[in-house]
């Protein structure tokens, strides 16, 4: 699956918010500073071509909603990511984050927690 540039990111987050909508209606949803108009539906055409969207036409206006989830996004996105920078090892992706301080000895119990209730 292709990564989503930032832009591209932030445009499809108004639009998971909103499920389905216009151009007007994602702006209206998104975080400020808001890109202008002309560059959001830009970003939207783009989604659009790489299937990200769907679109119809109602009289002279194109609604736009995913083809995928935010979830299935993360999903297949977090698939990847571990799979091109940690070996396919979630292993060694927390263990990157240990020795980068990212992670707490307290985060980790917590993350061992949960593991422990998922398994139950």
């Amino acid at each position: 699956m292709e990564k989503l540039s930032p832009q591209e990111e932030e445009a499809m987050k108004a639009i998971w918010k909103t499920g389905e909508g216009t151009i007007k209606t994602f702006l209206e949803h998104m975080d400020p500073p808001l890109p202008p108009y002309t560059t959001l539906a830009s970003t939207v055409k783009n989604l659009e071509k790489k299937q990200f969207l769907s679109a119809r036409l109602l009289g002279k206006v194109y609604f736009y909603k995913p083809t995928l989830s935010e979830e299935d996004y993360k999903n297949r996105f977090m698939t990847g990511f571990v799979k091109d920078y940690f070996a396919n090892s979630y292993k060694e992706m927390v263990n990157f984050f240990v020795q980068k301080k990212k992670l707490s000895p307290a985060e980790l119990k917590e993350i061992i927690h949960l593991i422990e209730k998922g398994h139950s």
